[in-house]
């Protein structure tokens, strides 16, 4: 799984006056919580923007006072006004305590309604599942392969194991319709297979 490393500082000082003076020099302020201890740290605004600005799910190694705490992205805010990211919560894998993470889809084989014509729609684009540190892997693969025209995948036809997936079971995944075109041909075709009209007399 991919991995980035933050390095970062330990921030002593707490309150809107600290965290104003953090971002003016450029500084995130963030928070490392789910360990044995809450760890308040800052770090460069662009050591986090190829955590932040992707759909990837990614572990962060970050560096602070000579620890290193491998954490997952739990929380961002961002100011109203300029969309600059503003505070960052992250929260640290403890090896035997199970965590609740977000992980993207990845939908992989050609869809049996694809092939007949359908076209793919895909509902959502991730699951939020609960599981131990040591299950987590960059995404879930959906197989579509299955996947008949006017069907549908849903959450409960995902199946994992280590994992208990918290999404309602019912909600759809993905699902193949019918294009128009393909209406158009169902629609010609009892009048191509219709049987022949007999020839005027002359």
């Amino acid at each position: 799984m991919k991995a980035i490393t933050i390095e970062g500082q330990l921030r002593t000082e707490t309150g809107k006056k600290a965290t104003r003076q953090l971002r003016s020099q450029g500084q995130v302020p963030g928070v490392i919580y789910g360990g044995a201890s809450e760890v308040s740290f800052s770090a460069p605004v662009l050591a986090f923007k190829p955590l932040v600005y992707t759909p990837e799910f990614q572990v962060a190694e970050i560096k602070v006072d000579g620890k290193t705490y491998r954490t997952i992205l739990k929380d961002i805010q961002f100011n109203k006004v300029t969309d600059e990211l503003n505070h960052i919560d992250f929260l640290e894998l403890v090896e035997d305590k199970a965590i609740v993470a977000t992980l993207p889809l990845k939908f992989v084989g050609t869809s049996a309604g694809v092939k007949a014509g359908g076209k793919l729609i895909t509902k959502i684009k991730s699951l939020k599942v609960k599981t131990l540190p040591k299950y987590l892997k960059e995404n879930i693969e959906v197989d579509l392969t299955g996947l008949e025209l006017n069907g549908n995948i849903r959450v409960e036809d995902v199946k994992l194991d280590n994992y208990e997936i918290l999404n309602s079971p019912r909600i759809p995944i993905a699902s193949v319709v019918m294009t128009r075109q393909l209406k158009q041909e169902e629609a010609a075709a009892p009048a191509k297979g219709g049987a022949a009209k007999p020839a005027a007399k002359k």
